[in-house]
């Protein structure tokens, strides 16, 4: 059973006044959350940061932010940001996230968290050491939908679960220089695409305790194509499938000894899902606006002193790297960041 966060023994909670993002990184993501803080009530973006200052300064005026800066050493230094939102590409992840921590910064970091279970627990070790919050930025984990979704699974509203299977593909013209093939950022359908039908299989079904792994790999060597299948202590069978080559839909669907639960619309942010039980069919819709539930989130607790979201614990985020890192050993995917050779 999932345990709740221990309370952070070294920050003052976030009270009685906006919780203060600094924003690492101006690209199409950090918009997006620039605009989920501007649209909920609680915070606000003070700084932003880029290698170019242009860029930074340009980002700064169109969202209103009083603050840009042309390095990032510059926003963790700044003494009124609370918490630091990091959305450069994920080989870069790791260090920024703990020069972050370093700085007494909290830090909710683009997902994955970084490119290896070693570098993830490395990150998530340091936060509760330095007594910061530190969150994977799975915005999918914090929709309503998903979360309602979820607690009828474990209540068991459909019986016993037996199968979980989802598919994930979103097509790419293949450029070796774009970011999705270029293994040297972080690319590659399975840390890109496929950690959103892995985080909602883990979510809704559970850990491997076997896994398969099929997959082919573009001229750079990163995975295009990957399909996982694998089966829970408690006997039930999850099937993934991610491509970022190929059309088709992404519907969800978990079946259980008594019905079924399927989600419609975007995996990674779903429009409802529909429960069938016998005859009887039920579609459920609920409160959708994309980034804005992990900011509440985030906002919450700080308010509340924590230093992991028991919406996204840390575990969880771990526990997903490690079935993520073992599918790239068996497809022989290595990023050159890493120590050591993967092997097959």
């Amino acid at each position: 059973m999932q345990q709740p966060p221990a309370s952070s023994p070294s920050y003052d909670p976030v009270a009685d006044r906006p919780v203060r993002w600094g924003l690492l990184a101006a690209g199409g993501i950090a918009r997006a959350l620039a605009g989920a803080i501007a649209a909920v009530d609680g915070g606000q973006a003070v700084a932003v940061a880029a290698r170019d200052g242009e860029r930074a300064r340009a980002f700064a005026q169109e969202f209103g932010i009083p603050r840009s800066y042309g390095g990032y050493d510059e926003l963790l230094q700044d003494p009124e940001v609370d918490v630091v939102y990091i959305s450069s590409t994920h080989p870069f992840h790791h260090e920024q996230a703990l020069a972050c921590i370093a700085a007494g910064k909290h830090v909710l970091v683009e997902k994955p968290t970084t490119l290896t279970v070693h570098d993830t627990e490395e990150v998530f070790d340091a936060a509760r050491e330095a007594g910061v919050l530190a969150v994977e930025a799975m915005w999918t984990r914090f929709q309503p939908i998903v979360r309602d979704a979820r607690e009828r699974v474990r209540s068991g509203a459909i019986g016993e679960v037996r199968s979980f299977h989802a598919a994930f593909p979103v097509p790419f013209d293949y450029d070796e220089t774009h970011r999705l093939f270029d293994l040297a950022n972080g690319g590659g359908a399975l840390m890109d695409l496929g950690i959103y039908p892995v985080t909602l299989a883990h979510l809704l079904v559970g850990h491997p305790t076997h896994l398969h792994v099929l997959g082919s790999k573009v001229p750079t060597g990163a995975d295009a194509l990957v399909a996982l299948q694998w089966m829970t202590a408690e006997g039930a069978v999850a099937q993934v499938m991610t491509d970022s080559r190929s059309h088709g839909t992404t519907e969800t669907i978990v079946r259980g000894t008594e019905g079924s639960i399927t989600l419609h619309g975007p995996l990674n942010h779903p429009t409802s899902f529909t429960v069938r039980r016998g005859e009887e069919e039920e579609t459920v819709t609920g409160d959708r606006r994309g980034y804005e539930h992990q900011v509440e989130e985030v906002q919450r607790c700080l308010r509340e002193g924590l230093v992991e979201s028991p919406l996204a614990p840390h575990a969880d985020t771990v526990a997903i790297m490690t079935i993520l890192e073992s599918a790239r050993r068996e497809l022989g995917v290595r990023y050159p960041q890493e120590d050591a050779p993967l092997h097959t």
